[in-house]
This record gives C-alpha cells, sequence and structure tokens, in this order.
C-alpha cells in the first residue's frame, strides 16, 4: 500500500517494487525495493523530471531527511527525488546476521550476496524507471559508491539517463582490490598527519588507549571485542570535513578513574561502539571488497594483505618506538567478522565471499568512450576514500565528462556543501560553466 505524508515543505510518498534477485532469469526468485519519493510541497501537483540518488556505502540505506537538507533543497527547485534503498540495505529485502540464515548454508548465503553488487543495483534501477517516471530517462546523483553505480550505468544502460552527476566517486575502472588498497594507506597516513598536526597532544592520547587495550581485554557494552587495530580503524572518521575534530574530541575524554585504577570511559565506549558496530550496515562489510572484483582473481581480504607492506601501521611496533600510532580506515578486515557481534554469524559467508574468481566486469570502457551522456563529477584533492588519481584516470575515459575538482570539501562535500556542489555539478553538465 502507498502511503504519502508530509513533513515541512515537502511530500513524501513511500515506493515499494518487486525485482528478480539475478535479472538474468526474470522469472526466478524475486525481492523487494523501497524508495522514498521527495517533491517540493509547492510542486506536489507538476509535471516534473525525476532525479534518482544512490546512496554510498555499499550497504547503506538512503538519508533519511527531514525537509530540504544539505543537496535535497537544490534538487527539489526542478526535480521529483526518489531516495532508493539499494538492495540488501533499508528497507529493501535487507541483508543481516538476522536474515541471511533463512537463505540456508553459508556457501548459499555468499551466493545470494554476489548479487549486491553495482551491475545489480543499476538494473533494479533500470527494472523500476518505468513504473516511476512511464519511461523517460532520469538523472542520477550518485555519491561515493553511489558514483561507482553511476559510471555502472553509463557502462550498461545509459539510454535510461538524461544526466549523470557524481560527487566523490569516480572509481577506478580496472584496479584490483589489491591496487586500491595499495594506494590507499598512504592516503590515510597523510590524514593521520594532519590530524596530528592539528592536534597534537593526540599523539599521547592514541598512544595511551592502544597501550591500554594491548594490556586489558575490553569488551563493549554491546559485545564489540575492542582490540588495538579496532582502536586503529576509527580513523575511517578522518575521511569527513569534521572528522579530525571528531577524532580529537573523542579521544580527549577516553580515560576516567576508578577503585581499580584507570579504565576507558563508559562515555567514551558508548562513542567506540557506534562508531565501529556494523549492526547498521552489515554489507558494507560483506560485500565492500567485492564492489572491486571484476576477474578471476580472488579479492582475498586485500585491505589486510596489503596493510602487511606498510609496517608503520603495525601498532605494536609503534609503541615499541616513540612514533605515533597509526590509524586506519575504510578498509575491512577479517578480525572485524571475530570483534563484532553484528558480523560474527556471518565470518563463514565473509570468507567465502573473499575467495570467489566468478566476478564480471562492473564497467565497459568502450561503451565510456563513446559516451552521450552530460556526465559531472566532484572530485576531492584528498579524498582519503576514493583515490584522487584513479578518479581522474576514469574521468579521462568518459567521452565527455566533465570535473570540479576541489579541496574545499572532504569525501561528505555533497553532505556539507550540498546547494553549492549540486549546483556546479548541473552546470558543468549542461555545459553553462
Amino acid at each position: 500500500m502507498t502511503a504519502t505524508y508530509r513533513q515541512p515543505g515537502v511530500v513524501l510518498t513511500d515506493r515499494r517494487f518487486t525485482v528478480p534477485l539475478d535479472h538474468d532469469d526474470p522469472a526466478g526468485e524475486t525481492i523487494e525495493l523501497y524508495a522514498r519519493e521527495v517533491v517540493a510541497a509547492e510542486r506536489a501537483h507538476q509535471n516534473l523530471p525525476w532525479l534518482v540518488y544512490l546512496q554510498g556505502g555499499p550497504g547503506f540505506g538512503a538519508n533519511r531527511f527531514v525537509g530540504k537538507p544539505a543537496w535535497l533543497g537544490r534538487a527539489l527547485k526542478e526535480y521529483r527525488v526518489l531516495l532508493l534503498d539499494q538492495r540488501g540495505t533499508g528497507h529493501s529485502t535487507p541483508a543481516n546476521r538476522q536474515t541471511l540464515p533463512l537463505r540456508g548454508t553459508p556457501a548459499a548465503q555468499a551466493d545470494y550476496l554476489a548479487r549486491f553488487r553495482a551491475d545489480s543495483i543499476v538494473r533494479d534501477c533500470e527494472a523500476i524507471r518505468p513504473a516511476v517516471t512511464g519511461g523517460a530517462p532520469w538523472t542520477v546523483l550518485g555519491q561515493s559508491f553511489g558514483g561507482f553505480c553511476t559510471v555502472t550505468y553509463l557502462s550498461l544502460a545509459p539510454e535510461g539517463l538524461t544526466t549523470a552527476l557524481i560527487t566523490g566517486g569516480l572509481p577506478s575502472l580496472d584496479a584490483h582490490a589489491d591496487d586500491v588498497y595499495r594506494a590507499a594507506y598512504p592516503r590515510i597516513e597523510r590524514k593521520v598527519a594532519a590530524h596530528y598536526a592539528r592536534y597534537p597532544q593526540d599523539i599521547e592520547r592514541a598512544r595511551q588507549i592502544a597501550e591500554h587495550l594491548l594490556q586489558h581485554d575490553v569488551v563493549l557494552p554491546n559485545g564489540y571485542r575492542l582490540t588495538v587495530e579496532a582502536f586503529q580503524s576509527l580513523g575511517i572518521l578522518l575521511g569527513g570535513g569534521e572528522g579530525s575534530h571528531r577524532l580529537h574530541f573523542l579521544l580527549e575524554d577516553a580515560f576516567v578513574r576508578t577503585t581499580e585504577g584507570m579504565a576507558l570511559s563508559d562515555a567514551f565506549q558508548e562513542e567506540v561502539q557506534a562508531l565501529l558496530s556494523y549492526a547498521s550496515h552489515p554489507l558494507y562489510a560483506l560485500v565492500h571488497e567485492a564492489i572491486y572484483g571484476q576477474d578471476a582473481r580472488p579479492t582475498a581480504w586485500a585491505a589486510e594483505r596489503v596493510r602487511a607492506e606498510f609496517p608503520q601501521f603495525d601498532a605494536a611496533k609503534a609503541l615499541a618506538g616513540d612514533g605515533p600510532l597509526l590509524f586506519t580506515g575504510e578498509s575491512v578486515h577479517p578480525w572485524m567478522f571475530e570483534n563484532d557481534p553484528a558480523l560474527r554469524p556471518l565470518r563463514e559467508t565473509a570468507a567465502l565471499l573473499a575467495t570467489r574468481t566468478d566476478w564480471t566486469p562492473l564497467y565497459d570502457p568502450a561503451r565510456l568512450a563513446a559516451n552521450e551522456v552530460p556526465v559531472a563529477a566532484a572530485v576531492y584533492h584528498d579524498d582519503m576514500y576514493v583515490d584522487t588519481a584513479h578518479s581522474l584516470a576514469t574521468a579521462r575515459a568518459v567521452r565527455g565528462l566533465r570535473t570540479w575538482v576541489t579541496d574545499e570539501f572532504e569525501h561528505d562535500g555533497v553532505r556539507a556543501g550540498g546547494p553549492r556542489v549540486l549546483d556546479r555539478l548541473l552546470a558543468l553538465a549542461r555545459d553553462e560553466v
């Protein structure tokens, strides 16, 4: 049943669709997709073009906006917006530790999740587009992983698009997961160095927390085992515009004096578990490396293997000397499936996904080289999550793609500077600047 309701300045409609699990088997098993239609209240009865938003991730449902924040207010000046929960996220047949056992064995779960990559997401969009637009093409706005999906869209079904807008999400067309992380660790190290330059007092604070974790078995209130490696992964904050400040405030109140000596405070533990738990987005951990699989090579826990090439990230070695502890981020490791109770039941499934060798290409270089869809992309100059050099190489490979390279924003620029970012991309796509 379709539900329509109001928030300040907008009219919302819940939309549900049924699509094949495997688009190559349209008569086979189906799954449900959920999307929220948003239109400005004063334009609710007008015939407007559509913009479909593809969220970053993988594994996150679309933003739950209230009113017209971030980029949405700008989009609603001329579009009806469809906020799509990509398959497996939000209300779209969610995939998590509670639902995946319904598939059966870990092998069956891995086979199921292999159909949750960008190619399936794009084919979902094409399956529902006729019901949404009446068959007319639409504009796509892809943030981060949503941008990866947008490049796949341009490869598989460009006829479904009038315009493609990408923010912080131009992927390499041919990099293996190893290449992605080999480029990532030096970027992360630069972000950590910049954080310590801003907050030099955090060098000693981070070392003290790491030493405490090496000496104590710390289990957070939700059952998450806080190891040194898990603590280091809080560096994922450093990829956001306010992330360095958030990390600083987290570190400054880590300890409290108790009858048994110094301990990690309840407040620190509460915030850390919220940052580290994958309970709300387990697909991020499960298929994160699979989004880079395009050939017969397994991803094989690429981030974990490649990390060994960068010994400066070894906490024990850092603490044995006088160097700073380096944080990590934007990477998934096998120990996460032991530490996190939301992932623990899925560790065999994750291990099987890491060994798969039947990945198919997600991008079509020949079709992209002949692209005719107007495309504009915001590339953040030192994006921690997506390698700038990879993004610019792809920009050159897509015919007609125009870039806006900026250091004004971090990876979350579409949130922090949403209206301005969207304005700039629309102007670029329309050849107005």
